[in-house]
């Protein structure tokens, strides 16, 4: 399964309030349901992961490629995180990776969708802040 933490943090310094949010996810990984030979509640979460991963696939796919038409909708994952997709956001992706022969086809799939996340540039704009004296 997913877990997301999200802290807001809000400060204000007179009359000009700052604002930020720290989105942390830790994704669950997907599953090949042949190689895990998962039957019943399983079976279904595992489906589950596997569905969202995808929708979260062909966000970052779209974002990556500036299309007009985003699918933040397609997944309730998606709808989570649209904030921190795209926009002026920084994002940043960790992957685990095995080094064991038998998880060779997990580790190259998870790097092939670290790939496509690393072509998502956001347009973060650069913010003055004024230090007190």
């Amino acid at each position: 399964s997913h877990l997301i933490f999200t802290i807001k943090v809000t400060s204000t310094d007179g009359q000009n309030p700052l604002s930020g949010k720290l989105v942390l996810c830790d994704l669950g990984g997907s599953e090949r349901l042949k190689k895990s030979e998962a039957t019943g509640e399983h079976l279904k979460e595992a489906i589950e992961i596997n569905r969202s991963l995808t929708a979260l696939g062909d966000v970052i796919e779209a974002v990556a490629e500036r299309k007009r038409q985003v699918p933040y909708r397609n997944h309730k994952l998606t709808q989570l995180l649209q904030d921190s997709l795209g926009g002026t956001s920084k994002t940043l992706m960790f992957v685990n990776c095995s080094p064991a022969r038998c998880n060779l086809h997990e580790t190259a799939m998870s790097l092939n969708y670290a790939l496509r996340a690393k072509r998502v540039v956001n347009a973060v704009p650069s913010r003055k802040v004024w230090a007190a004296r």
